[in-house]
């Protein structure tokens, strides 16, 4: 019989996630949704309140990474605090660590808002391409998360909707408010 209080190489109990309490997988589905839904409603939201400047689009991309940051911190320590285990003297800073899905998912959108105020294509719009590609990474996460677990095709492209509509909920919710 195992021996229930073995730890793993880096001194977590076995059978135990490791601080953060998600496998690979789960960070980057988890994350991934997490931010690219955040990235669509931020720029729903800088868009409904500031110009279409080059200047402004700079200044949303800041805000975006700016509150994917913060978002990613909030959410590390929250993981942190919220297990009941003792800490081992690393453990903060792994659990934020374990947060880069969260920033990296709105990368492209802050690439896209750069972009538009760097000039590279127009200031004026650059939400619509920027809702599209974040539904697309949405559709993406759930197909290949799909994929991974071993799912059939038709239920991947089925979770990999399911996921897309997130974003198109931002986007509706968007049109609404206007």
């Amino acid at each position: 019989m195992a021996d229930s209080t073995a730890a793993d190489p880096d001194g977590h109990p076995a059978g135990r996630p490791p601080p953060g309490g998600h496998s690979t997988r789960e960070a980057l589905l988890f994350g991934g949704v997490y931010g690219a839904v955040l990235a669509s409603s931020m720029v729903a939201a800088l868009t409904r309140y500031s110009a279409s400047t080059p200047a402004s689009r700079r200044y949303d991309a800041l805000w975006l990474v700016v509150t994917a940051l913060a978002s990613a911190l909030a959410h590390g320590y929250a993981h942190y605090i919220a297990e009941r285990a003792p800490h081992r003297r690393w453990d903060g800073l792994r659990a934020l660590r374990n947060e880069w899905p969260l920033v990296t998912a709105v990368l492209p959108t802050v690439f896209l808002l750069a972009g538009s105020g760097w000039g590279w294509w127009p200031a004026k719009g650059v939400e619509y391409p920027a809702f599209t590609l974040n539904i697309l990474i949405l559709f993406t996460l759930g197909l290949i998360t799909a994929r991974q677990a071993a799912r059939a095709w038709p239920a991947a492209v089925l979770m990999g909707l399911g996921d897309a509509l997130l974003g198109l909920v931002v986007v509706v919710a968007n049109a609404l408010i206007k």
